[in-house]
C-alpha cells in the first residue's frame, strides 16, 4: 500500500469513527479525543487530517448531501417508478455500506439548532421534500399518485423513509421494507 493509500485509508477510518460517534453521543458530546481514543491515535495525527471537529463534521454533511444526489440519475418519466428505483438503490446500498443508515441520522441531527452554523446550512441545503413534491405532482396529473397536497404527499414519503433508515439502525435485525410497500404512500389505488 503507497502511502497515499495509507493516509486515504486513515482519514476513511476517522470519518467513520466521527460518524459512529456523532450519531451514538451528539456533535456537541463528542470530543476530538473520543475520536482518537477510539482509534487508537493521538490527537495530534488526528488534527494533522482535520483542523476541528467542525471541519471533520462539515466534511461528513458534505457527503451526505453528496449522497442525496444519487437520485439525479434516476429518471423521472414515470414518477412512481421514480420513487421505487431510488428507495431500492437506498436500501440496497445501505444494507452493503452500514454506516449509510448513520448518515441519514447524522444528517437529520445536523438539521437542528445548536449545529455550527456552517454545518447546518449544508444539511439545510438538502431539500428531497420540496425537489420530490414536484414528483409528485407530475405523478397525480398521470393519475398514478394519490391526491393531497404534493409537498404533504412528499413530506410523507420521505419522514418514511427517514424512520425506516433509523429503526433499521437501533435495529437491524428487522429487515427493511420492500420498496413498493413505502411507494404505496403514494400511490393511487383504485377506488372500491
Amino acid at each position: 500500500m503507497t502511502r497515499k493509500e495509507q493516509k486515504e485509508l486513515r482519514k476513511k477510518q476517522i470519518q467513520m469513527k466521527a460518524l459512529e460517534l456523532f450519531v451514538r453521543k451528539g456533535y456537541a458530546e463528542t470530543k476530538i479525543s473520543d475520536i482518537a481514543g477510539e482509534l487508537n491515535m493521538s490527537m495530534g495525527l488526528l488534527f494533522h487530517y482535520y483542523e476541528s471537529k467542525e471541519q471533520l463534521y462539515l466534511e461528513l454533511v458534505q457527503f451526505g448531501v453528496w449522497g442525496t444526489k444519487a437520485n439525479d440519475r434516476i429518471p423521472e418519466e414515470d414518477p412512481l417508478q421514480y420513487f421505487t428505483a431510488y428507495l431500492k438503490g437506498i436500501f440496497e446500498a445501505a444494507a452493503e455500506n452500514p454506516w449509510i443508515f448513520q448518515m441519514f441520522v447524522l444528517m437529520s441531527q445536523a438539521r437542528r439548532a445548536g449545529t455550527p452554523e456552517v454545518v447546518r446550512q449544508k444539511a439545510l441545503s438538502v431539500d428531497q421534500i420540496s425537489r420530490s413534491a414536484e414528483i409528485v405532482a407530475k405523478g397525480q396529473e398521470m393519475g398514478q399518485i394519490r391526491e393531497g397536497d404534493p409537498l404533504t404527499l412528499s413530506n410523507a414519503f420521505w419522514c418514511s423513509v427517514q424512520g425506516i433508515m433509523e429503526e433499521h439502525m437501533l435495529t437491524p435485525q428487522i429487515p427493511l421494507p420492500d420498496p413498493e410497500w413505502v411507494v404505496d404512500i403514494l400511490r393511487k389505488h383504485a377506488e372500491a
